[in-house]
């Protein structure tokens, strides 16, 4: 059986985008610390000094391909919790998420 151009072309895109897709989880930086910062929902707020908020984006779709919603949740979470160790927070609270790969956080300081 032989490969036309056009079947080799796609083979090698499809490699590409899915060893792509597989690095896009480790693009965002783990933040010293980071992993001391809890998410809440706004309920559990109670006597916690508010930090500021913060404003997050990652890649949604690497070319015509759409990340997983969990891996792109999981990288805005992460970048909402290096944002709280920035500006001295140790909880994040996801406000909204005005489109697919953005989401508004806000940053509090509930531990002494």
């Amino acid at each position: 059986m032989k490969f036309s151009k056009g079947m080799f072309a796609i083979a090698v895109m499809m490699s590409l985008i899915a060893g792509l897709s597989g690095c896009a989880n480790s693009l965002v930086e783990i933040r010293l610390g980071s992993d001391r910062v809890s998410k809440a929902d706004a309920s559990q707020i109670i006597n916690c000094q508010p930090k500021g908020k913060i404003n997050v984006s990652v890649l949604a779709e690497i070319g015509f391909i759409s990340r997983s919603a969990e891996a792109v949740e999981a990288n805005l979470l992460q970048l909402a919790r290096n944002g709280a160790v920035d500006a001295g927070g140790d909880t994040v609270v996801k406000d909204s998420s005005p489109d697919f790969g953005k989401s508004n956080f806000s940053i509090y300081k509930c531990r002494p």
